[in-house]
């Protein structure tokens, strides 16, 4: 089964999904899903002493403007490894645009916490978390784009429900797509 196509559960009510990490916590090596294979192919590197601050993936069955499921970094006690399928409880969003080659898109970074998760269980919103730490994210975006030759620009943030709603659209042009 394509990964990409997989139910992501979406419960509106509890603001709760499902996720499939890409890059787990602490890594430098950036991988992709390949729907093609069905496999996890290393897609880049980031520099030394760069890592992802936390684990890094997709919500299954959405589509972005960038054509690709929509990426969502969630906080977990642990790093999960590659392919791993989490539930997660959307806590908000980083809107942002990227721009390549002078073509501007959308390309938002929803956030998590996984609902198997002592230390972050009572994050709810990006309120509940340090200022320091969402700060520290959006560098986090913004370096990581930029030693890939792009620019990467946060344009605001929202809460679970502004992430609950790029979900469902994600998941309507999704659907648009495989009909």
């Amino acid at each position: 089964m394509d990964l990409n196509s997989l139910p992501n559960h979406l419960d509106a009510k509890t603001f709760q999904c499902r996720a499939i990490v890409e890059t787990p916590k602490g890594r430098r090596s950036k991988f992709h899903y390949d729907a093609e294979s069905n496999l996890f192919s290393l897609s880049s590197m980031l520099p030394e002493g760069m890592v992802f601050p936390f684990d890094f993936g997709f919500i299954p069955s959405t589509l972005g403007e960038d054509g690709d499921p929509l990426d969502i970094l969630f906080l977990m006690d642990e790093p999960a490894h590659v392919g791993c399928l989490v539930d997660i409880r959307l806590v908000g969003i980083l809107e942002a645009q990227q721009t390549e080659q002078g073509k501007t898109e959308e390309n938002h970074r929803l956030l998590g916490v996984a609902m198997e998760s002592y230390t972050h269980a009572d994050v709810r919103s990006l309120a509940d978390l340090n200022k320091s730490v969402v700060d520290q994210i959006s560098h986090f975006f913004v370096s990581y784009n930029e030693v890939r030759g792009k620019k990467f620009k946060i344009t605001g943030q929202g809460g679970p429900r502004r992430a609950l709603a790029i979900i469902r659209q994600g998941m309507k042009t999704f659907s648009q797509k495989h009909e």
